[in-house]
Order: C-alpha cells, then structure tokens, then sequence
C-alpha cells in the first residue's frame, strides 16, 4: 500500500479501477499486462505503429510541397524508423518476452536510443538524430494513448482517472457513472480541471506530485478528496475504512441536501444570503434546485467551444441559455458570463491568435472579445434574445481598466440597436454585471461601480494576480491562498465600493464554495454567493447556524490577523463549531 498527498479540489471518497492516462510529455510508468492479454497488446502495438508511420508520410508529402523536399524528408526519416525497424522490432519482442504494455515498451526502446545517440557526442547530427527518435516516440504514444482514452470509454466502472494532468476537454467527456474520481501530479485547487470536478460532482485530488510510476493499470485506487489523499493498492483494513467513510459522506450529504433543499439561507438573526450556483454546462442546471440554489450566479459559456473546430453560431448560444433558463424556472436571475476564453484553454482557427508566452497576462477574455467583434457580437445577441424569456443578467471577465469595461458596453448598445432594428425582443432593462478578478479592477471599483448594475469577485484569478501565483502551479500552491490579507483587503475594497454605490455584489470563486469561508464573507458584508451547487448544502447550514453579528465579529478578527496560515487556522477553528465534519 502506499499513500501520497495532493490538494482535495471536490468532496468526496471514491474507490475503483485505475485506468493511467499518460502525460502531456509521454512519460510513461512501467506497466506491465497479463498473458492473455500479450497478443492483444502485440496487436495494438503494430497498429499504432503503422498508424504513426502514416501520418509521418502525410507530413513528409505536406511539408514537402510546401518547403521542398529536404525539409519534408526530415518527416521521411520519421516514418523509416516506425516501418519495420529495430525500434518496432525490439519494442514487440518486450510485449512479447516480457509481457509490457506497448506504451511501456516503446518508451523503453525510444529512451535506449536517444540515450545511444546522445552519447556518441555533440555532434549536431547526432543531436538531431535523438531529436528525431524522441518526436516519433510522441507520434506512436499519441496513437497508442487515443487508444487508451477510447479503451476508457468502453471499460465499466467504478474507475479512477490518474494522470499528470487533465485538460478541460478531457474532465469534461468524463461519464460520472462509471469514472468515480480523478487523481493528477499537477494542477491547482482552482485551475478550471479542478472546477469542471466539482460540476461533475466526483472526488477529486490534484498537485500530488509524481505518483503515476507507482501504479499500475487497473490497481485499486481511494482518492480521498476531503483531505487530499491518493491510496494505491490499499490493505483490507484500509479499504474497510474508507468504504464506511464513503457511505457516512454520501448519507450526510444526502440527508443534509434534502433537508435544506426549500429553505431559505438566513442567519438566525434574520440576514437573508442568496446562494446561486455555478454552471459549466446546460445540464447541470438541474443540479441548481436539486441542492436548493437560488438561481445561477455564474453561467461559464466557453464548454461551447468544446472539441469544437469552429465557432459556435449565434442559435447554439441561444438555445444553450434557453435551455438552463428552462431548467431553472422559476429560480432566476441566470447570469452569463461572456466568454472567458484565451490561449490557455482554448485556440480556436478562426481567432488568429499567436501562442503567447504567458497567455494569463495576454490576449484573453474581454481582451480577446474586443479584438474579434464578430466573435463578441455573436454571442451578445444570443445572451440579449435570452433575456426576453427571464431574467437574464450579462457579465463581463477580466475587466481590468474603464475603458475596456466602456468598450464591453458600447459594443452591447451596439448589438442593441441592430435588434432593434430587426424587431428583435429582448429585455431592455437587462442587467450589465462585471467581474472584479484583477487588482487593477479591485482599486477603482468605486469607477466601475457607476457603470454597472453588479459587481462579481472573481476569486481564482484575483488571487492568482494578486499573489503572482500560478492556480494550476502545484510548485506554488502554498502561495496560492484566498486567505492571504492581501486579497482579503481588495475583496473588502470591492464591497465597500458595491455598497458606497448602492449595486449588487456577489463573489463567484471556488472561495464562496468553501465552509470555512463563509463566516468571514458574510461578516465583510456579502449578501449573495455563488458556488458549486454540490457546496450549497454545507454552505447553507452554516449560514443557517450563525449570527450575523458572530459573522461580523469573526471577520473583524480575520482581518486584523497578518498571514494566510493565521487566517486559515482561526476560520477553521470558528467554522468547526458550526460544521465539525466537513472541516478538517
């Protein structure tokens, strides 16, 4: 049995198959298949390999039409080392003798040769001859691993997803009834991997550093998404715990879920608290009433652009927000926040967008929108077409100057006014919302604040920004802490401004999900929250066991105290009195 530790992203024990996904770079653990399964291995093995050697040639002929042929033979050289050599043959004699699976087996062969080249100097022949042998290794485990994800499709559950990382294409095609949980090296507690865990409602635990070498497929795996812990190959006494662990969190969340569906978040001083849930997908709209939410407080729309290679027309955003308001009805308001979308999560053929060295801080979100008007224009008609069947509310990211927020509205009022023209309902009271997620917006949102008709805090990337911390960075992770008094202060900047200025304001971060914060939001002054709608019961029971004027008192106390880890413990130490066994 060994254990490692990571950061628990969504709630929950789960306890299944591991079925290892490779890693970006294809660093592949040794894994090994049983004898029956060798010719069947072998079989997949010559596929991929042809497969390959295949798409080497297609290149080699595109590239050599396009830049002549001593560029396209470098592909030519590819597809030679794939077509019956000694790589092919070598790697199947490993299946075969010594029962590898074929990932294994040529990660195995391709490393003894790049490591035979490097060693007969520095030669720059030799150097790209390794270069060479390294990129067809890439081209066969890319042929092998979509095997495996199609493998994954096909294989009954419970399963336990474990890889170096996931994107949000892949967490998102993920079934709930047969994939259990996930486990990653990388990622953060609020990269979008770790938010997409928490809509799909299973236990996750990412940033467990490198633990993928020490399981094999198919072992049995406990992902412990309470405390982040990972379990390969537990004991009997083990697996007896956390099955009983498994069914007391499922009982009382249950329980704790249908009992607080219809009633209402006040304080037992009588402080009503709107708790609206956050989406990722039109289905999950359904899970809004079933937790008790309110409405929805944040409609995330880029799922749109989802294995997609074009973009989205205008009726598939409308009838994407049709169908939640249906869902929804009569909980409302739905808020939709335009796409929030940029070379780090998607890259769309039609934007023209350059890879960016640091794509967080480049062309992004409304940066992105306002470059590509056709693209912002689109998806603005759908969301103000919506908004004459309910009440619809529209909210701009990564809002960082007042120019770029006027911009958002002149371009609206210009999509108003073609409507107009073409006898269009929508509802002409619409509500204009931004989100608060930079500092830059976090110190003149007493400006923004005249502009708009709420405000939403975007905790992920607020703290990310403000603390210089990558989210999705485990080797920074410690950093990364919603509790750190430098954001507590903007966050107490930006409700002092909503207040002043008489507008809404809400925060929409993995923060509002959190229990522990909850005491300290309410006492800053927070009357609305959005979160995951799996969260809502937690969060609601505490709300519905305090005060308001203990939430006060609690606030005041955390943000006189001078560290994050101070924080922490004090929130913790005040919410365990409330909610015992959902904080550690």
């Amino acid at each position: 049995m060994k254990l490692f530790r990571g950061i628990p992203v969504s709630p929950g024990v789960a306890i299944g198959a591991a079925v290892v996904l490779d890693t970006d770079g294809h660093r592949m653990p040794t894994r090994h298949v049983e004898k029956n399964q060798v010719e069947q291995e072998a079989t997949r093995l010559q596929q991929a390999l042809a497969a390959a050697a295949r798409e080497a040639r297609e290149n080699q002929q595109a590239i050599t039409d396009k830049l002549g042929r001593q560029v396209g033979d470098i592909f030519g050289a590819h597809a030679q080392l794939l077509e019956g050599t000694a790589v092919a043959r070598e790697a199947e004699m490993l299946v075969r003798d010594q029962c590898l699976a074929a990932e294994s087996a040529v990660s195995q062969v391709i490393e003894r040769f790049a490591k035979a080249f490097a060693a007969l100097g520095a030669d720059h022949r030799f150097a790209s001859r390794s270069a060479d042998i390294l990129d067809v290794e890439k081209r066969v485990l890319a042929q092998l691993l979509g095997q495996r994800r199609e493998q994954l499709r096909n294989r009954p559950g419970p399963l336990i997803v474990i890889a170096q990382d996931l994107t949000p294409s892949e967490t998102a095609s993920l079934d709930p009834q047969r994939v259990h949980a996930f486990a990653t090296e990388a990622g953060g507690r609020a990269s979008h991997t770790a938010i997409m865990a928490g809509a799909l409602e299973i236990p996750a635990v990412v940033a467990a550093g490198q633990f993928i070498d020490d399981v094999t497929d198919g072992a049995t795996i406990i992902v412990d998404g309470h405390h982040g812990v990972i379990v390969v190959d537990p004991d009997e006494a083990t697996l007896a715990e956390y099955r009983t662990a498994r069914s007391s969190f499922r009982t009382r969340h249950e329980s704790r879920r249908d009992e607080l569906r219809e009633l209402p978040a006040v304080t037992t001083d009588g402080q009503r608290v709107a708790l609206l849930g956050n989406i990722e997908f039109p289905n999950e709209a359904e899970h809004c009433p079933q937790h008790g939410a309110d409405g929805v407080g944040l409609y995330r729309t880029e799922f749109l652009y989802l294995d997609k290679e074009a973009d989205p027309s205008e009726q598939e955003h409308f009838d994407a927000y049709v169908k939640v308001l249906r869902a929804l009805k009569p909980r409302q308001p739905v808020v939709i926040r335009t796409l929030d979308l940029g070379a780090d999560k998607f890259n769309m053929p039609s934007w023209n967008v350059a890879p960016e060295r640091n794509p967080f801080l480049g062309l992004r979100s409304v940066r992105l929108c306002l470059r590509n008007l056709t693209l912002f224009k689109t998806q603005l008609r759908a969301i103000l077409r919506a908004s004459a069947l309910g009440d619809v509310r529209i909210m701009f990211p990564m809002v960082s100057t007042l120019m770029e927020l006027r911009h958002c509205k002149l371009v609206l009022a210009e999509v108003r006014e073609d409507l107009e023209d073409e006898g269009v309902p929508y509802n002409r009271d619409m509500r204009i919302g931004t989100m608060i997620e930079v500092p830059s917006a976090a110190l003149i949102a007493d400006q923004l604040a005249r502009e708009v008709d709420f405000f939403s805090i975007g905790t992920n990337d607020l703290v990310q920004y403000t603390l210089a911390a990558d989210r999705t960075n485990e080797s920074v992770a410690g950093l990364y802490n919603p509790a750190d008094p430098a954001v507590l202060r903007l966050i107490r900047l930006v409700i002092d401004a909503a207040c002043q200025h008489n507008i809404e304001v809400n925060i929409c971060g993995e923060m509002s999900g959190d229990p522990v914060f909850t005491l300290l939001l309410l006492g800053m002054g927070l009357k609305q929250l959005s979160l995951t709608p799996h969260n809502i019961p937690e969060v609601k029971t505490i709300i519905r066991s305090a005060a308001l004027a203990e939430a006060k008192r609690v606030a005041a106390e955390a943000l006189r105290l001078e560290t994050a880890r101070d924080v922490m413990n004090y929130l913790r130490e005040q919410t365990r009195r409330l909610l015992p066994d959902v904080v550690d």
